[in-house]
């Protein structure tokens, strides 16, 4: 007969609906004993569920105090956690996510049940209902914010969204406009009331926001400078004014001629405001210039001109492409356009085309087939097997050796197959003399050397 079990060691038992069930005494996180239970379908199951709490709990991982539903969780981490620490486009984002998509499904979840199958067929089902790869990366995304910071207070003890396994996504080919038409555009809103707030984005790279939150105390007309210090954006349905996007984003612009001068007309002719919010852009009424309107006006211009339309904030990935086209150093062009990561310069924003890998090879090719001094650079001397099937060319009499300037062998073309193999011969020989001497004086060059070095004078073989 077994013995019975041990303190600590947990029990398990049949129910009477046919369900087993496993507990055990566990430390939680407010430091004192809780009787956890788990439950299966059969023995052997809930045997393994019991095994795999206490190795977690011999490796430090306490238990919750109280089993928290995922809903209940996601509105504590959005008005604690994500209001007060992060920006606010960002809990916007993560309260719509959360709101329309995560809370719907997950919501009823205790957090310890959540499991990577739940999780993996939520996300599937949000792609068969429509939704685009993107969309489910972002849906995963904040799910997984979410987890990280309920595993961070011992709430949960991994992270299943990290799990999780979605579709490759393919973002779509971004394709810059050229010089020509950048320079198209610029032309045209060379007329128009926001002619300033184009030419930064064109010429300096701003983001949106940047440009319709710059204030007149960020421009230096003296020292010819321009603080990106601020931006524009609407969050909760108003706009408002707050810092730049990153720390990268604080930087310090020249104030390029072109801008200069659209800058100093548009202090001209701006009206007074009816409200003193000191914006360099604003509307006849002196509000701040709507975003979207702003990207409307950028639409309707490119239209009436007929310039191929791109994304207004396609803008940056044009001058991004025509710092690295014009070799600006990629550094220089990661602060230019504030960027917190160089990677980001090169492999989002900065775009090559079919002319300019065309332009990249034919360097190449003119590394190993340019001409110097009239004649044919060594890359060009033929291989062996050239240099072979030429001379069986001159041996049969068809076609002229036009890459040797050996008066003898030039000589003997015209002679017979006996005088073409003897030029040949003595050809070949004297260049073999040549070689070899060659080789002979570098050696005693470099054995000479070396012996002076140690004050010894070298002997020639």
């Amino acid at each position: 007969m077994a013995g019975r079990a041990a303190n600590g060691e947990g029990t398990i038992y049949r129910r009477k609906d046919g369900r087993y069930e496993a507990a055990a005494y566990f430390l939680t996180t407010s430091g004192s004993r809780k009787r956890i239970r788990v439950y299966g379908r059969t023995r052997q199951e809930v045997h393994d569920k019991l095994i795999e709490a206490k190795a977690r709990a011999r490796q430090g991982v306490p238990v919750p105090d109280r089993t928290t539903k995922l809903g209940i969780y996601l509105d504590y981490w959005l008005t604690n956690l994500v209001k007060p620490s992060l920006r606010p486009t960002t809990y916007e984002r993560y309260e719509t996510t959360v709101r329309l998509y995560i809370k719907p499904e997950l919501g009823k979840y205790p957090l310890p049940q959540l499991s990577v199958p739940i999780v993996q067929s939520f996300l599937n089902r949000h792609i068969e209902t429509g939704h685009s790869v993107r969309s489910a990366q972002i849906v995963r995304t904040t799910l997984g914010a979410a987890l990280t910071s309920a595993q961070r207070e011992e709430l949960v003890a991994r992270n299943v969204a990290r799990l999780v396994k979605l579709p490759t996504y393919e973002s779509g080919d971004v394709h810059p406009w050229t010089v020509a038409e950048a320079r198209r555009f610029l032309e045209a809103v060379s007329s128009e009331p926001l002619c300033a707030a184009f030419t930064l984005l064109v010429l300096c790279g701003l983001r949106r926001g940047e440009v319709l939150g710059l204030r007149w105390q960020d421009i230096d007309f003296a020292r010819r400078e321009i603080q990106i210090r601020q931006q524009l954006l609407r969050v909760g349905g108003a706009l408002r004014q707050g810092p730049v996007k990153t720390q990268a984003g604080r930087r310090d612009l020249p104030l390029l001629a072109p801008v200069h001068t659209a800058l100093l007309f548009q202090r001209q002719t701006q009206k007074a405001a009816t409200e003193d919010n000191g914006l360099v852009f604003t509307t006849r009424t002196g509000q701040p210039v709507e975003p979207r309107n702003f990207a409307r006006s950028f639409k309707r211009i490119c239209h009436q001109n007929q310039i191929r339309r791109i994304k207004l904030h396609h803008l940056r990935h044009t001058t991004a492409t025509l710092l690295k086209d014009l070799g600006v150093p990629a550094r220089d062009a990661q602060l230019i356009l504030g960027h917190s990561n160089i990677s980001t310069t090169q492999q989002i924003y900065q775009h090559d085309s079919t002319e300019t890998r065309r332009t990249a090879l034919q360097q190449v090719e003119h590394l190993f087939f340019r001409t110097v001094g009239g004649t044919r650079c060594r890359q060009l001397l033929p291989s062996r097997r050239s240099f072979v099937e030429q001379l069986t060319t001159i041996l049969s009499g068809s076609g002229e050796w036009t890459r040797t300037t050996d008066p003898r062998l030039m000589s003997s073309i015209s002679g017979s197959l006996g005088d073409r193999l003897t030029a040949v011969k003595l050809v070949m020989r004297e260049r073999t003399r040549l070689w070899l001497l060659g080789a002979v004086a570098v050696k005693l060059a470099v054995r000479t050397e070396r012996h002076g070095s140690t004050g010894r004078l070298g002997t020639a073989p």
